[in-house]
């Protein structure tokens, strides 16, 4: 309830309160302003990530825009600039302290992603920043899986350095290994893959779920070169 001192005329007494209503308006606005204005510069840190404006990242980034804010599908800043290969942003967002390990709604995350996709400079980055070796993706593979099945050979020599465990199965019930053959062209690059997971330790006598070795299925399809590797690594 609104009181004025008694014996003021009308007028005065109307604007006297009019007065503090407005002044108690006016403190309470920051209040309901403030986690807006936030909101909308974290929103600003995805879409600046998504058109790959590293200027406006960096400017956002030291407005203290936050950087775990998540988008539609869970994605953070990061992980949209890893999906573009976009490694000035990405750059940015790492040594402003993003989570390298946060994973979106299918399980990928900037490390895992980076990974798997041969972006190698961003790769790097995660490793230096934390990345989490053991982490997986929604097929319960570590990175080194679905590069040895792309063929990307750079990526799984710097997997391999990292220390990711090269007999880790997943789900399908493959390994590296596995995939780099069943998955696999046979070709030049896979051969080098399939040379540095061995190297590495790879056990060629892990089987498929079906008790296929990775013997047999380089046999199966005819991929000499690597039929040679496997039956000499276990001489």
């Amino acid at each position: 309830m609104i009181t004025t001192k008694p014996g003021l005329p009308i007028k005065r007494r109307f604007l006297a309160a009019s007065s503090r209503l407005t002044m108690a308006t006016a403190l309470m606005i920051p209040l309901f302003m403030e986690p807006a204005m936030a909101d909308t510069d974290t929103n600003a840190l995805l879409e600046a990530a998504q058109s790959g404006n590293s200027r406006s990242v960096a400017s956002l980034i030291r407005d203290g825009a936050a950087l775990e804010k998540r988008g539609d599908n869970g994605q953070t800043a990061l992980l949209i600039a890893t999906r573009a290969n976009d490694i000035a942003t990405a750059k940015l967002l790492i040594e402003a302290g993003a989570d390298v390990n946060a994973k979106d709604a299918i399980q990928d995350s900037p490390y895992l992603y980076a990974g798997a996709r041969g972006h190698l400079e961003i790769l790097h980055m995660t490793l230096s920043h934390g990345a989490n070796l053991k982490s997986t993706n929604r097929y319960g593979g570590t990175a080194l899986i679905p590069a040895s099945e792309r063929g990307h050979v750079e990526t799984v020599k710097t997997l391999i350095d990292a220390g990711v465990d090269v007999n880790h199965v997943n789900n399908l019930g493959w390994t590296a290994l596995l995939e780099a053959i069943i998955l696999s062209d046979g070709g030049p690059r896979h051969q080098q893959i399939v040379r540095l997971l061995l190297d590495a330790g790879a056990r060629r006598e892990l089987a498929d779920k079906d008790g296929v070795t990775p013997l047999q299925h380089a046999r199966t399809r005819g991929y000499r070169e690597i039929v040679a590797m496997l039956e000499a690594a276990q001489l």
